[in-house]
């Protein structure tokens, strides 16, 4: 049977876990029965060994069986998430919450998981919620509005209920630890695609490597600038997952025709400021902004062409570059958002 010393001292002489005492510790989480200076311990330790696919796998593995699910049969199989670690420390606009509206009104059923601000002034859900979305909703009407809108949000605290005894201390240590690469890892709706920001150079393969053992189709996306997005500042580096392995490659999108963005023009503010700049973008708005959000909602039409294997690279970005600017362009997205918090308002 595991133990708290076993496993603290593995991580402390900076030896990988056994098969299962990940699994283990992350249940004792969980169920309440760890003290919060045993989870931040085993957070802070098992960060600076450097966590593995496996131990990663375990720990989501173990977050999701503890998960309010979404009932049998609701999502369809080819449904997308466009999510980031958060914590990059640069507070952008909301660039993966536009992306997975503009995703949803070019036709792929989009689920995304959120949670309200890591390092930024606002989060994702701050800021559907200053747009009027509801982020509060449970199972069954998150199916409902994937059903009905094309896009549901699961709302990370309530969703995953038992998570709130690790949260606590991710909050006072401060500091990234592997708890941060859990948000994007458990989805409960557990959608086999999706555009998953990574702000950690060093652990986007980690995460790469839990999606491939899933055999999910996934871009895990690092930008080179620090950012958990693809960026337009500068190059990104992609783990292409498909078919169970992982390729890295550098995508450069002046390859496209994109300008170079300056950082401070992606730049966000409270949930008000986020908000108006999402509704500026669905409007048509020309500029940086725009373009990092059909880069992102381009590459997530592109991991989801990945779950047919006969998707081709550069095809596939052509097509989710057409695709994401059409959706904006001919007001699809616009009219998905004000379909989406009117649902809110009804149900």
């Amino acid at each position: 049977m595991p133990s708290w010393p076993q496993i603290l001292g593995r991580l402390t002489d900076n030896r990988d876990l056994a098969r299962g005492q990940a699994a283990w510790a992350m249940d004792q989480i969980m169920t309440g029965n760890a003290r919060p200076a045993q989870i931040a311990a085993f957070a802070v330790a098992m960060t600076m060994k450097a966590p593995t696919a496996d131990e990663v796998g375990e720990l989501a593995g173990v977050m999701l069986s503890h998960a309010h699910p979404l009932p049998a049969d609701t999502v369809p199989d080819d449904a997308v998430d466009v999510v980031g670690t958060g914590g990059d420390g640069v507070n952008t606009v909301n660039l993966s919450t536009m992306a997975a509206i503009v995703v949803a009104a070019a036709g792929v059923p989009v689920v995304k998981h959120g949670n309200r601000a890591a390092s930024s002034l606002s989060g994702g859900a701050d800021t559907l919620e200053a747009l009027g979305v509801r982020i509060d909703l449970g199972p069954d009407l998150v199916a409902r509005s994937l059903a009905e809108v094309g896009i549901g949000f699961c709302f990370a605290p309530r969703f995953h209920p038992s998570y709130r005894h690790a949260a606590a201390v991710r909050r006072e240590i401060g500091v990234p630890t592997v708890f941060n690469l859990l948000g994007p890892l458990t989805n409960p709706a557990r959608p086999r695609a999706g555009l998953i920001g990574c702000a950690f150079a060093d652990l986007a393969e980690v995460m790469a490597g839990v999606f491939a053992a899933r055999r999910s189709s996934v871009l895990v996306v690092h930008g080179d600038d620090g950012l958990d997005e693809l960026t337009t500042t500068t190059t990104s580096t992609i783990w292409r997952v498909a078919a169970g392995s992982v390729d890295k490659l550098t995508f450069d999108p002046a390859g496209f025709g994109f300008a170079r963005a300056q950082l401070d023009q992606l730049a966000g503010g409270d949930a008000q400021a986020n908000a108006a700049a999402v509704r500026a973008v669905l409007g048509g708005a020309r500029g940086p902004v725009r373009d990092a959000v059909v880069l992102n909602a381009a590459g997530a039409i592109v991991a989801h062409a990945g779950l047919s294997s006969r998707a081709e690279w550069l095809p596939a970005w052509e097509e989710g570059l057409r695709r994401a600017s059409a959706a904006i362009d001919t007001g699809a997205a616009e009219q998905l958002l004000a379909r989406w918090v009117r649902f809110g308002r009804q149900i």
